[in-house]
């Protein structure tokens, strides 16, 4: 019996990359086939439509490993078919080498796109899977390597029990000069016959556990601008977090007044993290370095501050990065991240223990999942949209603050 394919309008919602990504990584881990119309459609601009390469590398390597039939795999293509005929549990083989066909397409979108596929792609004998992605570890519109490794991984091993093995291997830029980048990940699958559980935190209260205790720095920058960098970021961020003690997590020379990469890592007593960063090259018609890194540092402080005011108990990227988890692990779990400031605390709350989650509170309401929506960014609200799409079973409570799983398993 053939199945109809799941249809979306690549213009919904954030009408980006993110749509096509979530959506073909988890119709690859379901073998369910989906169709993508008016591929990345809100990009018509500067920054075009149709699958970009970093789409094209991802959906081939699931092509490959799924044997799914495919039509519109192609730089540029407005219209995806992707029709997976195998599942994670006959992936054969456990070193893979995915490599793209330009150094600037981010290594870190081609991961999201293949990560629910090889999270459930366990064997018998539970050997870990090893896979070098070949492409941009520092790239705009993209998560940094960086913010993978002492954010969203962190995230995920708390709060899920996933664990990746990482690793840098070249950083590569989409900006100045072009040289070849690389990560090597080793993934421990979620075992068969066994499900994604969430653990929650303790329970929050505001504002003393949203208190900032330490903020970790990274600069990825030209040299002879470190002291200066660093000399501004500590006195922007001692104002703004006079009792907070600044780390310095990494100093390394990018090598060229077009690539700067500063990412800042707050967290507070209790263990909420935060985190801003900005990736971007000096313009070349401005001449005083001293300015722009005055700006550069001001701006990204400022961002930061915004974030942590708002009272969320995770930043707008690692909200909608914790969605397709979120939807696929059994039961409750939460990541509010309150639209006003101080809104930290929903009207419901998660009780019970570890085994048996159930949401609780005087004002539950289920949520409509025929449009993006619910709290945080277009791109959070465009991954639950796709996520309730390919997996209808999922359900969202409060404007997406709660989400209760469909407890995938192989």
């Amino acid at each position: 019996m053939k199945v109809k394919p799941v249809e979306l309008d690549g213009r919904t919602g954030e009408g980006g990359g993110q749509l096509v990504r979530v959506a073909v990584g988890l119709a690859a881990l379901t073998s369910q086939p989906v169709k993508i119309t008016h591929v990345r459609g809100n990009r018509e601009g500067g920054r075009g439509g149709g699958l970009k390469v970093q789409h094209v590398t991802s959906i081939q390597w699931l092509a490959d490993v799924t044997g799914a039939d495919v039509e519109g795999l192609s730089v540029g293509s407005k219209t995806l078919t992707f029709i997976p005929k195998k599942g994670p549990a006959d992936l054969a083989g456990r070193s893979f080498e995915i490599k793209a066909e330009t150094d600037a397409a981010s290594a870190l979108l081609i991961l999201q796109a293949i990560f629910p596929f090889v999270l459930f792609a366990s064997n018998d004998k539970r050997e870990p899977l090893t896979i070098t992605i070949h492409g941009g570890t520092n790239v705009q519109w993209s998560l940094s390597y960086e913010y993978f490794d002492q954010v969203l991984m962190p995230a995920l091993e708390e709060r899920f029990g996933i664990r990746i093995d990482r690793k840098i291997n070249n950083r590569s830029w989409n900006s100045g000069k072009a040289s070849p980048g690389s990560i090597t990940l080793t993934m421990h699958p979620v075992p068969k016959g066994e499900k994604l559980h969430y653990s929650p935190p303790k329970r929050y209260i505001y504002p003393e556990s949203y208190d900032v205790k330490t903020i970790n720095i990274t600069m990825v920058a030209p040299v002879h601008a470190h002291e200066q960098l660093q000399g501004r970021l500590f006195r922007n961020l001692g104002e703004l977090y006079p009792d907070a003690e600044l780390q310095m997590k990494l100093i390394e020379d990018s090598g060229s007044n077009s690539k700067w990469n500063v990412l800042l890592v707050a967290e507070s007593r209790d263990g909420i993290r935060w985190a801003k960063d900005v990736l971007l090259g000096m313009p070349k018609k401005m001449k005083s370095v001293d300015t722009f890194v005055k700006q550069l540092a001001s701006s990204v402080c400022r961002n930061l501050y915004d974030e942590i005011t708002l009272g969320g108990q995770v930043d707008e990227h690692l909200q909608d990065q914790l969605v397709v988890v979120q939807a696929l692990c059994d039961g409750y779990s939460t990541f509010p991240r309150g639209e006003h400031p101080g809104d930290s605390e929903p009207e419901a709350s998660l009780s019970g223990s570890l085994n048996n989650l159930s949401l609780s509170g005087e004002r539950v309401r289920k949520d409509k999942t025929h449009d993006p929506f619910g709290h945080g960014s277009m791109h959070t609200q465009t991954a639950r949209w796709v996520a309730s799409q390919l997996l209808p079973a999922s359900e969202f409570y409060n404007k997406g603050d709660f989400v209760k799983g469909v407890g995938f398993s192989l």
